[in-house]
């Protein structure tokens, strides 16, 4: 997952670019509303952590720029203010999502997430990854507009690798999220599942790497 931090107090940018470049995912970050708000327009991200109070530019004006140019990414405002009236305010410019400081970074982390499986979703019925499209509704996977027959835990894995696109998922992850730490005991259902996708979407559709996982490169 590729997300841009907009935040100004360097100690918590840079707490939170660790914590999140520690698992895995791609981070771009600035510290006022100018650069941030161009990097937001001329990158693609799948989640914008913005802070509300920033300068040159506020991160309400930010958003509000952007929800103008029909800039629909995913957008989590991190802000000092925790009075209502301040989150409906934000809520109405356009932000999907609201933490007042001071806040846990597993909190935030659980809340980026959740926006990203949303986004992938909602007002959305098909989902575009490399040469495959993929109906949500249906269920229904096609590649170079062929469908290709995949089993429930097959499509469920898929799904999970693209929830998590450009973040390597370690086998624990899925096990925990798709088998629940049961059917996976003492086998190789993960394994066998990866290959049955790799020779129904493409060998190098997933990728690899030994004691690290698998994942979905589209950067």
């Amino acid at each position: 997952m590729k997300i841009l931090i907009i935040e100004d107090d360097k100690n918590i940018l840079s707490l939170l670019k660790r914590g999140f470049e520690e698992d895995g995912y791609i981070v771009d970050s600035a510290t006022d509303g100018e650069d941030g708000e161009y990097l937001a327009t001329t990158n693609r991200y799948d989640v914008i952590i913005l802070d509300w109070m920033l300068p040159i530019k506020s991160g309400i004006k930010i958003l509000s720029s952007l929800r103008k140019n029909k800039i629909t990414t995913p957008t989590l405002m991190l802000s000092a203010k925790g009075e209502t009236k301040d989150k409906i305010s934000g809520l109405n410019v356009g932000a999907d999502d609201y933490l007042s400081k001071p806040f846990s970074f597993e909190e935030l982390e659980a809340r980026v997430q959740a926006l990203h499986r949303r986004s992938l979703s909602s007002g959305v019925n098909e989902v575009q990854v490399k040469n495959a499209t993929i109906n949500i509704s249906d269920k229904v996977v096609k590649i170079d507009k062929m469908i290709v027959p995949l089993t429930a835990k097959e499509y469920e894995l898929l799904m999970f690798l693209i929830q998590h696109k450009n973040v390597m998922v370690s086998n624990a992850m899925i096990e925990e999220q798709l088998w629940n730490n049961q059917e996976y005991i003492n086998s190789n259902v993960i394994q066998v599942t990866i290959y049955h996708l790799r020779k129904k979407l493409g060998k190098y559709f997933i990728q690899s790497s030994r004691g690290l996982g698998y994942k979905i490169e589209t950067t």
